[in-house]
């Protein structure tokens, strides 16, 4: 009888340990769950803090370029009034044409006296007075006239763009990077996400570079990012800029055509080293960037 009841409980132990090796791997399987969706859900949690992070950065940059712009406005502004604004002025300005019928009434006034007191002759005065009144009309004339011929040959070079005009490509290459404004692009180069103000299209060294529409060269500059820029104004507050460039073709100043060549393209600068030769082209209304393809003939 002993010797049955130890075989029996031969056979109930192996059953025991089976049990608790279950309960073992059971658990272990729920602790490997549980740890792997705290992993997951923390995974999620760094994501969306990241992303976060990165879309504040970039409406931050958004605001920097917007003020930026707005300085740059502001700036061209003061600058047209104060040079432009007036060497417009013909020669003989506001204050000559104010001071004339002063000098002029002077004049007629000592006439008028020399006369009185040499001649005594008031009929002849009045018509020397008329003579020199007609005079002092006939020589403000021709200013008038100059001015009238300024603006008729100002007008031959107009430069007009509305919104339902187009623009030509200015180079024939590839889109690399579209205009985003309203969420941020990958930059390749710079390993982060930006806003995107311009077209970024792809292009081989030297490739020549022409004007999109006719306009007037506003301005020639260089920048860390953009490289050797010119600047067109197109009329009506519409600008474009290209950048990336060399051997500009123009000066500030000169009246382009549209399909007048404007430079050739360097290679890239630093900031576009992944993304290769290039042109920079942003398409601008009232200092604000556009979407150029907007525009574009297809």
């Amino acid at each position: 009888m002993p010797e049955v009841m130890k075989m029996n409980n031969n056979k109930r132990a192996p059953k025991k340990r089976r049990g608790a090796k279950i309960g073992m791997a059971v658990c272990m399987a729920v602790a490997v769950v549980l740890t792997g969706v705290y992993t997951f859900q923390q995974y999620k949690s760094n994501v969306k803090n990241e992303m976060a992070k990165i879309e504040e950065e970039s409406q931050k940059e958004l605001e920097e370029y917007q003020s930026a712009d707005a300085g740059d406005v502001i700036n061209e502004s003061t600058d047209d009034l104060t040079g432009e604004g007036l060497s417009g002025l013909p020669e003989n300005g506001l204050n000559e044409e104010t001071q004339d019928p002063a000098s002029s009434g002077t004049g007629t006034s000592g006439d008028d006296t020399q006369s009185g007191q040499n001649d005594g002759l008031s009929t002849q005065d009045g018509t020397d007075t008329g003579t020199a009144t007609e005079n002092g009309t006939g020589s403000q004339t021709p200013e008038n006239g100059g001015m009238d011929s300024q603006e008729t040959a100002g007008g031959g070079n107009e430069i007009n763009f509305s919104e339902g005009d187009k623009l030509i490509w200015p180079v024939s290459g590839a889109v690399l990077m579209n205009y985003s404004m309203d969420k941020t692009v990958y930059f390749s180069t710079l390993e982060e996400y930006k806003y995107n103000p311009a077209l970024i299209i792809g292009g081989a060294v030297n490739d020549q570079v022409i004007s999109a529409g006719k306009g007037i060269v506003k301005s020639i500059d260089r920048t860390p990012q953009e490289g050797t820029t010119v600047t067109v104004d197109m009329g009506n507050g519409y600008e474009a800029i290209y950048g990336q460039l060399q051997n500009v073709q123009v000066k500030t100043g000169d009246s382009v055509e549209a399909k007048t060549v404007l430079g050739y393209l360097a290679e890239p600068t630093r900031y576009y080293s992944v993304e290769g030769c290039n042109l920079y082209f942003e398409f601008r209304k009232d200092g604000q960037p556009i979407d150029p393809l907007q525009f574009l003939s297809e």
